[in-house]
């Protein structure tokens, strides 16, 4: 006899009436549902679904044994099982339903909590995969956490909650990208692999899956130690799965890609050797047929690719191609994976033709491209990349056929890149550099000046750019000089023009132009011709640099180690040309008095006294060039150092020279000016120090004062120029490196100290001004993680960090350095530092210089009523607390487009505010934090709420001004109690124990939620307001009819502390009567007798027992009680009450 037969037969032995027919119903249909996990037969299913059905109406309860929460589960599991096997949505609805039900009859401290956490999560997430609802992974990733603290470490089924909640992270990075997913991910990997040491036959699994993550985190943060990692865990997976091996080649993809990776990031040859290798390992366990199989294919041909690149071997570049065209055809027309194929092929056949011109393999990349651009629309992450390309190549194609339509249509798509190419985008600069190929190819069909202009701008802006060390500074510095040359090739002296050849031709050609416009501008003082003649002799130069070096300062410095040894120096002519640079700039800085030019002055002097050495004709006249231009400097910016060596260049030149020598009068007169300047500045310290203070104590002044100032600010702010995150090392750094600050210190020499310390107040906090920005968070805000070390322009136009990027563009077009924003500024992993913002937030709003309100869900013709942004908790303090707002539409447009530069000012917006949040306006400019007007102020918040429920407490210590401890984790009802406590504590302000609603936990004084306060509250006229006040009652109190009360009495200051249990004060003193306070969790009020004048009995329910009396006393409106007794003597309950 079977199980099922077995129990079939205990069954009838317990007919209905029967107390253990639940359990026998409960035994039948496990092992009914054991058998169809065997065999597969849905009757078996639904028959146990039937019976669990049975018992579990046998269970309307939960007992000690759980049993009603187990058929519950037991339900839901069958339920689940027939969907697997039938697809239908309906049994997975109920099964998560049911499950709901079993998790609401376990509560904390159940023994089936746990499972019931778990189960449930898993049906979400399978919901989720079904239908893409983002609340249910959410949902999913909340229990299955929950779940997983309820199955420490030694649990039997810990590792079902890691997989479990390990797939719904995963499943949310992917769509979300979210970097705290992935630190999450790549623990809980980490807890995996604890849980199967090696032997344990999930062992390499789970290190091929924590490789993976780390894999992607270094991608996303840019982490080499992660890179690293990953690839020793990869190794050790790959020794744990030997040739013949199932997941070998998936390991060895992995590994490839790894290897290439750290290839682009370190330049290590070797890895792109192994790289290649293990890619042929993977492609040779991956057959044709092999879901896998194109993947493998792109990927060897992406590095053979790279190597060809490396060390243009023809032969990698051919199997490249080959490779390509056999993964296209794996992946075709709809494929997810055909648009990297697409765009890696084009790349490619682009290359093969540069090197042999087959115009077939142009075509071809041109066409491939054209598919690879409608695959990714306007707003995909690489519509830039794919519009560059195709415009690279058809660029190449008009050059080629000479087709005028090609190099139109590449310049429209070059201009449409560069626009999704902003500045710090890495693309930039290619993006720039083929604009002015274009323009300069159509200039020379055309022969538009125009275009050439635009050539030269957009070159310009590439070698910008390109830093020296950069692969492509070179190339692109050539083609700009070439560009040059054909503006001012009209300045030949020759009548045949022909274009030079050589590098060295074209340095020429240059410097002779620059020659012209120097010669120029000393006889017509134009400064475009000084301009030209600085920009022609810098790119002459620049081309004179052999290859080896990036930078006339590493040419120097190569050839000065050469000199020492006997080597050849730099070459009469480049020295020439370089003093001439130097003289250039130093001029344009006495034309235009930028300090750059006289830096660059300097560093171009040092480089040819370098060379000139002792002995030279021409080493007096250079150190007096290099003293002359820091006297100079040290004009601008008074440093000792520079004077200093001012003076002794000038000594050595005269040791140099000999009375009557071409100089030395010169050089004499400019050695004694320096030395009378030095004296000068020496009384001016001795001065300064007769009045108190020196330069170097004004410098120490400005210090102070900026750490003064930062200490008040937030700890952490967005530099908006940049785009960095910047801590407050980095804010002084800037300040002190700025010309503000230069400025600064000159300024303060003019005067006396007073003055001085006048001009320092104003001007340091001016520095440091910053914007806020106040916003509903949405999904995928960039955290503190994303953006520490990056710039933020340089980062994906998505999501929170779309909105980032436009908050910062936004405040830097307002003309602030500064922005802070609650995303990104807060390392809200330190609970220290979350205490600090929530007590601090109100003040950095308030000192905030502009608050930038972003209305994500306000279209740009919508009204800000519409936005969820006035239903959240935060928000309220954000509006209350800045003394400048201007508020932003969806696509980043001012509301309404007004022109105010400040919304509070402006009589539309502010009715609109008034409108919405039922605050009078006068509030929103004038509003002070503080407990006065406490019941008004937790009406205003009344009908906001917050994510975290107890949130909603701790959005208000600002408005209020108190400072309490933020116990995250701790219950709504918990944390609004603590601060009503706060509140009555320091006012007295009993106002707060007017509401409407359910009781709290905490104090039944107190409301459970803060909605309970949306009733207005009512308000007194003229005549009784005055009379309160009068009496010195507090808000709560004058809610009475007071009109009757006595004439005021001299109020003397009431403290809580006056207060004494069980004291009974009188109405007519009333400045004696004392506050509320608590003692612990006691409130006291003061209790205060009223002469009862009359009492009617209004109802009377003996069956309860309950009357009701109306009750009118003098000084009070007539009042209504219920009593569980009769008053028997009506006379004597008149006495008091």
């Amino acid at each position: 006899m079977d199980d099922v037969s077995r129990k079939r037969e205990k069954l009838e032995h317990c007919p209905p009436g029967h107390t253990g027919r639940d359990v026998a119903l409960s035994n039948l249909a496990l092992a009914l549902c054991e058998r169809f996990k065997k065999e597969r037969e849905i009757d078996d299913l639904n028959g146990a679904i039937t019976l669990h059905r049975d018992a579990l109406k046998l269970r309307p309860t939960e007992n000690e044994k759980c049993h009603r929460s187990e058929s519950l589960h037991q339900i839901a599991f069958c339920l689940w099982n027939r969907y697997e096997k039938l697809r239908a949505v309906d049994d997975l609805e109920e099964a998560i339903t049911l499950e709901r039900e079993a998790l609401a009859s376990c509560p904390s401290g159940h023994p089936r909590r746990d499972t019931s956490l778990y189960s449930l999560g898993f049906l979400l997430r399978m919901r989720f995969m079904k239908q893409v609802e983002v609340c249910d992974l959410e949902e999913a990733i909340q229990l299955l956490h929950a779940s997983l603290e309820l199955r420490p470490p030694g649990h039997q089924w810990r590792s079902l909650a890691l997989r479990q909640l390990i797939l719904c992270l995963s499943s949310r990075y992917e769509s979300q990208g979210g970097v705290n997913d992935l630190e999450d991910l790549v623990t809980l990997r980490r807890a995996e692999l604890e849980l199967y040491p090696r032997g344990h036959s999930d062992h390499a699994p789970s290190l091929h899956n924590l490789a993976c993550d780390l894999r992607r985190r270094s991608a996303k943060t840019a982490t080499i130690s992660d890179l690293e990692e990953s690839i020793e865990l990869h190794r050790a997976a790959l020794e744990l799965r030997p040739p013949g091996h199932r997941d070998r080649s998936s390991t060895l993809d992995e590994l490839t890609l790894c290897l290439s990776t750290r290839y682009d990031e370190l330049g290590r040859v070797a890895d792109l050797e192994e790289s290649i290798a293990f890619g042929r390992m993977a492609m040779t366990l991956s057959p044709p047929g092999q879901p896998n199989r194109g993947e493998f294919l792109h990927n060897l041909a992406c590095n053979l690719r790279k190597r060809f690149v490396k060390q243009a071997a023809m032969q990698d570049l051919e199997e490249a191609i080959e490779l390509l065209h056999v993964a296209l055809k794996l992946r075709p027309t709809g494929h997810s994976d055909r648009f990297p194929s697409l765009c890696e092929l084009a790349f490619c056949l682009s290359r093969r033709h540069d090197k042999h011109g087959v115009t077939e393999d142009l075509e071809e990349a041109i066409t491939l491209g054209r598919e690879a651009l409608k695959l990714c629309p306007p707003g995909h992450l690489d519509h830039g990349m794919c519009l560059r390309d195709l415009g690279r190549n058809l660029r190449k194609s008009s050059v080629q056929t000479a087709a005028i339509h090609d190099m139109e249509e590449s310049i429209e798509l070059l201009r449409r890149a560069l626009e999704l190419h902003p500045i710090g985008h890495p693309d930039r600069p290619s993006s720039l550099y083929e604009l002015a190929l274009c323009f300069s190819l159509r200039h020379d069909m055309h022969g538009v000046t125009d275009d050439l202009e635009e050539a030269i701008m957009y070159g310009r802006g590439a070698l910008e750019l390109c830093p020296p060390g950069h692969s492509d500074r070179g190339v692109i510095r050539h083609s700009l000089a070439c560009e040059l040359w054909k503006k001012f090739q009209h300045l030949h002296q020759t009548a045949a023009v022909v274009r030079p050849t050589s590098r060295a031709d074209l340095a020429s050609s240059l410097f002779e132009f620059s020659q012209h416009f120097w010669d120029r501008f000393r006889k017509e003082a134009m400064l475009t011709d000084l301009d030209n003649a600085v920009c022609l002799a810098t790119y002459a130069l620049d081309l004179q640099l052999p290859p080896e070096d990036d930078s006339v300062a590493a040419w120097v410095e190569r050839l000065a180690k050469g000199a020492n040894s006997g080597e050849l120096v730099m070459p009469g002519r480049v020295i020439d040309n370089l003093r001439i640079l130097a003289n250039c700039h130093r001029v344009r800085f006495q034309t235009q008095h930028a300090i750059i030019d006289l830096n660059e002055a300097i560093t171009f002097y040092r480089h040819v006294v370098q060379f000139y050495r002792t002995g030279h004709p021409d080493r007096a006249s250079s150190l007096h060039d290099l003293a002359q231009s820091l006297a100079d400097r040290f004009h601008e910016q008074p440093t000792a150092a520079d004077l200093d060596e001012a003076i002794a260049l000038q000594q050595e030149a005269l040791q140099l020279l000999g009375p009557g020598d071409a100089g030395y009068d010169v050089s004499q007169r400019c050695l004694m000016t320096y030395v009378q300047m030095k004296i000068k500045a020496q009384l001016a310290v001795m001065s300064s120090d007769a009045s108190g203070v020196t330069r170097f104590e004004v410098e120490q002044v400005i210090r102070n004062t900026a750490f003064e100032t930062l200490k008040t600010m937030p700890t952490r702010l967005l530099h908006t120029h940049t785009g960095t995150l910047c801590n407050r090392d980095a804010q002084l750094s800037h300040f002190l490196n700025s010309q503000q600050y230069r400025q600064l210190v000159s300024q303060c020499k003019t005067r006396n100290w007073d003055q001085q310390m006048e001009l320092i107040r104003t001007e340091v906090p001016r520095y440091f001004q910053y914007v806020t920005l106040s916003h509903r968070w949405g999904a995928g805000e960039p955290l503190l993680r994303d953006v520490e070390a990056q710039k933020i322009y340089n980062m994906p136009v998505i999501g929170g960090l779309a909105k980032l990027q436009g908050f910062c563009a936004v405040a830097c077009g307002w003309g602030y350095l500064w922005a802070w924003s609650d995303t990104c500024c807060i390392d809200k992993h330190s609970s220290a530092e979350v205490q600090e913002t929530i007590g601090s937030m109100f003040a950095w709003y308030r000192q905030s210089a502009l608050t930038i309100v972003y209305l994500s869900d306000v279209p740009d013709t919508g009204s800000i009523g519409s936005s969820e942004w006035f239903r959240r908790g935060w928000t309220l303090q954000e509006l209350l607390a800045p003394r400048t707002i201007l508020f932003y539409t969806q696509n980043w447009s001012l509301y309404k487009n007004l022109t105010s530069a400040n919304h509070k000012e402006d009589v539309t917006v502010l009715a609109e505010l008034a409108r919405e949040t039922g605050i009078e306006p006068w509030f929103f400019y004038y509003f002070s934090p503080g407990t006065h007007k406490a019941r008004s102020r937790l009406q205003w918040a009344s009908s906001r709420f917050t994510t975290r429920p107890e949130d909603i407490a701790y959005s208000l210590f600002g408005i209020f001004n108190l400072h309490l401890p933020v116990l995250y984790g701790e219950s709504a009802e918990h944390a609004l109690g603590r601060l009503l406590t706060e509140i009555v504590s320091q006012s007295g302000d009993v106002s707060v124990l007017d509401w409407v609603g359910e009781p709290s936990p905490f104090h039944s004084c107190f409301p459970a939620h803060i909605k309970y306060y949306q009733r207005v509250p009512p308000h007194l006229n003229a005549t009784e307001q005055s009379a309160a006040i009068s009496e010195g009652l507090s808000s709560f109190e004058a809610l009475r009819d007071v009109s009757g009360s006595p004439t005021a009495l001299p109020i003397q200051l009431r403290t809580p502390d006056s207060n004494v249990l069980g004291e009974v004060h009188d109405i007519h003193s009333p400045a004696r009567v004392p506050l509320a306070r608590f003692f612990g969790r006691l409130l006291a009020l003061p209790c205060i007798p009223y002469q009862v004048t009359a009492t009617q009995l209004k109802g009377a329910d003996p069956s309860t027992p309950n009357y009701t009396y109306n009750i009118q006393a003098s000084g009070l409106k007539p009042l209504d009680i219920a009593l569980s007794v009769k008053l028997e003597d009506v006379t004597r309950f008149q006495a008091t009450t």
